[in-house]
């Protein structure tokens, strides 16, 4: 069953709306209480399939606004591996919290490397999923492209209005984060910024989770725009230090 969880007094058009993805009764409807007490939207669901319904829904029924997602990993029928992988593969770009009572620093690794923008492992406080909750809300909303429309730098033409890049003359398709750390370089080719520096400058001075989403976003970009990813001339490591466009 999906339901909304909104109560009559909370509901607004303005209100984002989360989506909560668990198979546990009482997580999933403990959460949704909590965060409808701070005024946001709720839609759950309890298995895989019944969230992929929502996000990807039939031409008949059109799209769900949804403005973040609460991912449970073990699911029944589609997992919330899967669930990510499948929003970022149709460039899906909504703040995702994966939820999980595997936290080791590989599962985190994994939830990453798949799209995931935070990871809290259970068992977890309401505050600081609420909170967590917030922040990505709120990165989600601030726009980092300021400055000249496109800049240049070697074979890369970015044009920041468009949001469109092309690189030896073939456009490259990079999500907004790796667009925005593209940007970032770009605009200030003789900086060498630390992972710190990135995540205040890409993330938010208010990012909560885990710091090793930035190697995994300068992977994923370099993937995209080096012709050799395993030897970048684009964007270059300083062992110690971090990260400078070359």
């Amino acid at each position: 069953m999906v339901k909304d969880a909104v109560g009559a007094a909370q509901r607004s058009p303005e209100a984002e709306r989360i989506l909560v993805i668990d198979d546990e009764d009482l997580i999933r409807e403990t959460v949704a209480l909590a965060l409808t007490d701070e005024g946001y939207q709720v839609v759950m669901a309890e298995s895989g399939h019944r969230a992929m319904d929502l996000i990807f829904p039939p031409p008949t029924r059109g799209p769900l606004r949804l403005d973040l997602a609460i991912v449970d990993l073990m699911l029944p029928g589609v997992n919330g591996l899967d669930i990510c992988r499948m929003m970022r593969h149709h460039h899906l770009d909504i703040p995702i919290l994966i939820l999980s009572a595997r936290g080791s620093e590989l599962d985190r690794v994994v939830g990453l490397e798949v799209g995931a923008d935070d990871y809290l492992p259970k068992p977890f406080g309401m505050r600081e999923l609420v909170a967590r909750c917030r922040a990505l809300l709120r990165r989600s909303q601030r726009s980092t492209t300021t400055g000249s429309s496109v800049l240049t730098g070697k074979d890369i033409v970015l044009y920041q209005d468009e949001m469109r890049v092309v690189v030896a003359g073939q456009e490259v398709a990079l999500s907004p984060k790796e667009f925005r750390l593209l940007a970032l370089f770009m605009r200030t080719p003789n900086r060498v910024w630390s992972r710190e520096d990135l995540i205040q400058e890409v993330w938010g001075d208010d990012f909560m989770g885990d710091r090793k989403t930035v190697d995994v976003h300068i992977r994923w970009l370099r993937e995209k725009i080096e012709p050799n990813p395993s030897y970048p001339q684009y964007v270059i490591t300083l062992r110690g230090f971090g990260y400078r466009f070359g």
